[in-house]
């Protein structure tokens, strides 16, 4: 009777235990933050406060560094006609984005953040040499432990000398490569945190995700926004999707059973 009482004890607590247990989620990457909706735009400080709002996991947006070292939030090397990179400051700031925000300064973005709970995936756009890109990510990362989220900003580029900068400046940051060419094991080798890159790569090689899971290293896709593939990469154990439908993608993740 005892011993049948010990039993069921310790049968009831392990069911707890499973209960208490969070089921493991694929995440939700807004791409340029939460930019298809009213009054947004991409890489706006609106698609910020959208993703925000949502609440899905980060919001990715990509930043430029201009000719005279003013770190800006945009994707293209162009706006209205201008190359962000070559122009100096005073040329772009009353340039508008889509929704009527004047062109964002990663200053301006970052004091949003400020007030704000998502985690932020900042994209460097790769720059004309390997010391200008250098010389942008230290400039970028000076700004955001300044403003106190360097706990909460994740680093991503296809360029590999941004990459390794901010693997020196931030040895405790998430920081992923973009280009897809380097395995699993080359990128642990280097300091990475993890891949960040084009769906297609894992579907060619699917070993890889396993891979990284073995070596601690993230798994992030992108720009997944067919509903059948958000899920066919959740059902591969992708731990994160960066996605143009942030609210659809979070819904397939959420009620997915894996």
């Amino acid at each position: 009777m005892r011993q049948g009482l010990v039993s069921f004890l310790l049968f009831g607590l392990l069911l707890v235990g499973m209960a208490c247990t969070p089921e493991s989620k694929t995440r939700v990457i807004a791409h340029r933050g939460y930019w298809q909706t009213e009054g947004s735009a991409q890489n706006s400080i609106r698609s910020l406060e959208r993703a925000d709002e949502i609440g899905v996991y980060g919001a990715e947006f990509d930043v430029h560094y201009t000719a005279d070292n003013v770190l800006v939030v945009y994707h293209d090397n162009d706006i209205q006609g201008k190359n962000i990179q070559t122009s100096n400051y005073e040329e772009l700031k009353d340039l508008r984005l889509n929704n009527g925000e004047t062109l964002p300064t990663l200053e301006s973005y970052l004091k949003r953040a400020c007030d704000l709970e998502i985690r932020l995936v900042f994209e460097l756009k790769s720059h004309a040499t390997p010391e200008r890109n250098r010389e942008a990510a230290r400039a970028s990362v000076e700004m955001i432990k300044r403003m106190g989220l360097e706990k909460r900003t994740d680093y991503i580029s296809f360029n590999l000398d941004a990459c390794k900068e901010f693997i020196r400046l931030c040895p405790d940051a998430s920081v992923a490569y973009l280009n897809g060419e380097l395995d699993p094991d080359a990128l642990k080798e280097m300091g990475f945190t993890g891949l960040d890159y084009h769906y297609n790569v894992l579907r060619e090689h699917p070993e890889w995700v396993e891979k990284c899971k073995a070596l601690g290293l993230t798994t992030n896709v992108w720009t997944v926004n067919e509903p059948e593939l958000i899920q066919e990469m959740a059902d591969m154990g992708i731990d994160f999707i960066t996605t143009d439908i942030p609210e659809e993608a979070r819904e397939i993740v959420n009620t997915q059973t894996r």
